[in-house]
């Protein structure tokens, strides 16, 4: 039989890293991305055939499908896993953190999957778009981030009916908290963006709080990625997906929970229950 391949993007720590070592152990051909040569030279010594990729970067995208079309002939399972958290009030990060924060979360996930799609069409493959509860239930502090997986998860659906005629399959997945670095680098750029000229300075601990959040008793990446695999295996397969630690529960109250009682439970999360 034919080995399967798999292709992820984000591959260089947390979900994306444990994805890949994951589907390589289950016999897969793993092509793994990462930005940095660095992390790059680590996935190649792990033995995944490694790949420097900006995924923003269409002319890099072109050369990957062309690289793939001529090694492999087409692809089995797309990952479209890589994005990052933007953390702050919306109105100090303002249009220019929006946007790059759609560059990578949403925007890359359509170059991505068209670059890629007469491959997942020889194939008849599948896609997995990593979104997030924060796209379900949107919190202070991590607006431009939910909204971006919000619309991850828009399209998804959209794609899913789009890509039925060509037989090719789209799944969602929704992490709860996953143990990653995602609350690290979430903190650090918080960090860089809260300064004394903000309005929301006196309540900085709030948005502190929420840039830890996706930390708060994480389930482990390799559990994450052993359940993700055994969906991409399972015959039908679904087309929710929802794993970690509240990816259920959130969603959850986010559904039965009046919209002005959520918002005051919120508010008094982060600090936001008082006048400034």
């Amino acid at each position: 039989m034919t080995q399967p391949s798999v292709l992820i993007t984000g591959c260089s720590s947390g979900i994306g890293r444990a994805l890949a070592e994951v589907f390589q152990q289950a016999g897969y051909q793993v092509w793994a991305t990462a930005r940095k040569p660095e992390d790059v030279a680590a996935l190649s010594d792990a033995g995944f055939h490694a790949v420097q990729l900006d995924v923003n970067d269409g002319l890099a995208l072109g050369q990957l499908a062309e690289r793939l079309k001529a090694e492999i002939g087409g692809l089995d399972v797309l990952i479209n896993n890589a994005g990052y958290g933007a953390m702050g009030p919306l109105l100090d990060g303002g249009v220019e953190a929006m946007r790059k924060q759609f560059e990578t979360n949403v925007f890359s996930l359509i170059g991505v999957t068209r670059a890629l799609f007469p491959l997942l069409r020889q194939n008849k493959g599948l896609v997995v778009n990593i979104g997030s509860v924060s796209g379900v239930l949107v919190t202070p502090f991590a607006g431009a981030y939910c909204a971006s997986k919000a619309a991850v998860h828009a399209l998804t659906d959209a794609l899913r009916m789009e890509l039925a005629p060509f037989a090719i399959e789209v799944m969602e997945v929704q992490p709860g908290a996953i143990a990653s670095s995602f609350g690290a680098q979430a903190s650090q750029q918080a960090e860089q963006l809260i300064d004394e000229t903000s309005p929301w300075w006196p309540i900085r601990d709030g948005i502190r709080a929420r840039a830890n959040a996706s930390q708060d008793n994480p389930t482990p990446a390799s559990h994450f990625a052993r359940n993700l695999l055994a969906a991409v295996q399972n015959q039908p397969r679904p087309l929710l997906l929802r794993l970690g630690n509240g990816s259920r529960a959130l969603p959850l109250l986010a559904a039965v929970l009046p919209k002005g009682l959520l918002q005051r439970v919120l508010k008094k999360r982060f600090g936001l229950n008082r006048s400034l």
